[in-house]
């Protein structure tokens, strides 16, 4: 499911994975940032490996935190981070922090896990679109002044019978077509 998704989009991976990844990052520092909670469990070896072999990240281990920052589980005196984000390798510099909110309970026994993304927005303009709207001519009206703007006036009027009684769509119509004509 992974490999299906392509390189240019952001991807996040969060949830329940019953896997202790532990505190230390030994043999896992591309992946594990060293801020980690507890020992590693046979299953957090595997949330591991799987993070290695699709260069993600796994974004609970990054930032030095507090322990109740970083337990996601307690039942009892047990305590334990297994619930984790996991993001692409590439987007290290846009997580701005993670970690848990100690107060806030999900379902039974599990913390709310956030984390701060910063995501880049770029928009694409359409080149035909820029184009065109140059092309457009534009009525330079600071230019109607003194005599131009007499001359203007003369040629409007000259131009044809401009009634009240006329349709404004019809008369607005016949003017523009004037105007951009000369």
């Amino acid at each position: 499911m992974v490999s299906t998704v392509p390189t240019s989009e952001k991807l996040f991976i969060g949830g329940d994975l019953n896997g202790h990844v532990g505190a230390t990052n030994v043999g896992f520092e591309r992946v594990h940032g060293g801020f980690g909670y507890g020992s590693r469990s046979q299953e957090g070896e595997d949330v591991l490996n799987f993070a290695l072999a699709y260069d993600l990240l796994i974004a609970n281990t990054v930032f030095k935190k507090r322990e109740s920052h970083l337990v996601t589980f307690r039942s009892g005196q047990h305590s334990s981070q297994i619930d984790i984000i996991l993001a692409r390798r590439e987007d290290r510099r846009d997580c701005l922090d993670c970690k848990v909110i100690p107060g806030e309970c999900v379902v039974p026994q599990h913390k709310l896990v956030v984390v701060d993304f910063r995501l880049r927005v770029r928009v694409h303009r359409d080149k035909r679109a820029k184009i065109a709207s140059a092309k457009i001519a534009r009525t330079k009206w600071w230019k109607l002044r003194g005599e131009a703007a007499q001359a203007f006036k003369e040629r409007m009027l000259g131009e044809g019978p401009w009634e009240e009684g006329e349709d404004a769509d019809d008369m607005w119509l016949k003017m523009a077509t004037y105007v951009w004509r000369e």
